[in-house]
């Protein structure tokens, strides 16, 4: 690796840092859940609205972060969201409400904008035989976010146990949940200040009439000879700045609808095949199999382990298979894994007996409450969580399922935990690196900041769904059918990446060409 390479990964390895806010923000409040929902007493639809409430401001930030991203440039706006995600740590840490706690959320996912700046940012200082690669960080980053969410969520649970003085000095052990949202302030910290040392993207200098600081720039990454080259490509594709109306209006002309369909297919695609179910939902997804609280927690760290390693293989593989045999391979293995969920948990049968309400921790009153469906066999989940609301009553069973359904439920852990594990690894190497990498590509350099932030509205849009549905799918469809519904949706998915164009080892000046 030359010096050149090494300054470029350098400078994608400190921008993708937002990345790993995003993945850590995201995932923390899988941990957060329990505590929450019984602390402010929270509905179903409520619990999937503090779990999709960062995307509602994503939706706001992916709308305007494009654009200003193209008035002041890449570095600015990247440094106003390490703010963004700086105070949202902090109020979500503080919120004393439900509703105070939605609206620390939701201003933190204005932030979640780096998803498109960030790599975009990437693109624009990469050379087109390595760009897979480097924009890939982000994806990267963003998986280790998620893991070291598990791995602190798992800590501070195990460490809110014990007996310490430590613990009950700083409140870890009343106030876990709070920690949990408030650690993400170092990360934060440490990308601000990372920020401050990195240069404008020279693309956007020299579309900017900032030639002269554009080719330096450009000299700094690239080398003399090839800086000379994609300057000449950067400047024979400049279409001078234009008023915002124009530029709008450019998004509907004729030459982006085959961008616009790549990007917004897969970017739909991404999310309703179900992965922020599974990061956002999963100590809620293992309980579900009845493997208890604790033990949940644990395996949700497998998740993490899981989907870095296999973003790693995405990373490696991108430039050379290219984009989209991976993203076929991966939905082919989004269907299957997604198919062995819902057979094992479709095979599940619940039942509470006398030992059951002995092994549990409840009062002698829930007990005798829970008498009407003692012996009794259940096939469905859904049936068994509606039989616990009629007999303890809908607050009290809410608190108490996770423990009941732990106990009474016999079911193929493993393979629930097998389908879970190679999902995760399915998208990891496909959908969760490429679609990043094809937002970043397909796009000319006079709309792309715009139409990346258009493209992720309607990926927010479709995680929001998700994130605010898959409570309510739990409980009125049942796990089986909600991700049988996800191997469906990746079934459509493959039909539509087989028609998807090859991007891969292509200036991004010849793609516009190419695309248009």
């Amino acid at each position: 690796m030359d010096k050149s390479e090494q300054r470029v990964t350098k400078v994608a390895l400190g921008v993708c840092l937002g990345g790993f806010l995003f993945g850590f923000d995201a995932s923390v409040i899988s941990g957060v859940i329990g505590f929450v929902s019984g602390k402010f007493d929270l509905s179903d639809a409520q619990v999937g609205l503090l779990v999709g409430a960062p995307t509602i401001g994503g939706l706001l930030g992916g709308l305007f972060s494009g654009v200003v991203a193209d008035a002041i440039g890449r570095k600015r706006v990247l440094i106003t969201l390490a703010c963004i995600y700086l105070l949202s740590a902090c109020l979500s840490a503080w919120a004393p409400s439900f509703d105070t706690l939605v609206a620390a959320r939701a201003l933190g996912g204005l932030a979640f904008a780096s998803l498109s700046i960030a790599p975009m940012y990437i693109a624009e200082i990469s050379s087109e035989h390595r760009r897979g690669f480097f924009v890939s960080f982000n994806q990267f980053a963003i998986v280790l976010g998620f893991s070291a969410a598990y791995f602190a969520n798992y800590a501070l649970i195990t460490a809110s146990q014990s007996a310490a003085e430590w613990v009950t000095f700083i409140s870890l052990d009343t106030q876990t949940w709070r920690w949990m949202l408030g650690i993400e302030v170092l990360p934060a910290a440490v990308w601000l200040v990372v920020l401050m040392r990195i240069p404008e993207t020279p693309r956007w200098l020299v579309l900017n009439g900032k030639t002269d600081a554009g080719r330096e720039t450009l000299v700094w990454l690239q080398g003399e000879d090839n800086a000379h080259k994609t300057l000449q490509e950067i400047e024979l594709s400049n279409h001078h700045e234009a008023p915002l109306i124009e530029r709008i209006s450019r998004l509907a002309s004729p030459a982006l609808r085959v961008p616009f369909f790549i990007a917004i297919s897969v970017g739909i695609i991404q999310q309703v095949t179900g992965i922020n179910a599974v990061f956002f939902y999963a100590p809620t997804i293992f309980e579900q199999s009845g493997v208890g609280t604790n033990a949940a927690f644990a395996q949700a760290t497998w998740v993490g382990i899981t989907n870095v390693v296999f973003t790693i293989i995405a990373m490696l593989a991108i430039d050379r298979l290219g984009r989209r045999p991976l993203l076929l391979i991966g939905l082919t293995g989004i269907i299957i894994s997604m198919s062995v969920v819902s057979y094992g948990f479709n095979q599940a049968t619940f039942k509470v007996d006398t030992a059951v309400i002995n092994e549990l921790d409840i009062t002698d009153r829930a007990a005798t409450q829970l008498q009407p469906i003692v012996g009794k066999t259940f096939t469905s989940d859904v049936a068994f969580k509606n039989a616990l609301k009629n007999t303890l009553g809908v607050n009290e069973a809410r608190e108490k399922e996770s423990k009941i359904i732990a106990a009474a439920i016999s079911v193929n852990a493993w393979l629930v935990l097998i389908g879970i594990l190679g999902f995760v690894a399915s998208f990891a190497m496909s959908l969760g690196p490429v679609m990043w990498v094809l937002f970043s590509e397909v796009f000319p350099n006079h709309t792309r900041g715009l139409a990346v932030g258009v493209a992720t509205i309607f990926n927010s849009a479709a995680s929001f769904g998700v994130q605010f549905f898959f409570p309510l799918q739990l409980s009125t469809l049942g796990s089986s059918v909600t991700f049988l519904i996800y191997a469906v949706l990746g079934v459509i998915g493959i039909l539509i990446c087989w028609q998807l164009p090859e991007t891969k080892g292509t200036s991004l000046e010849e793609l516009e060409k190419q695309l248009a």
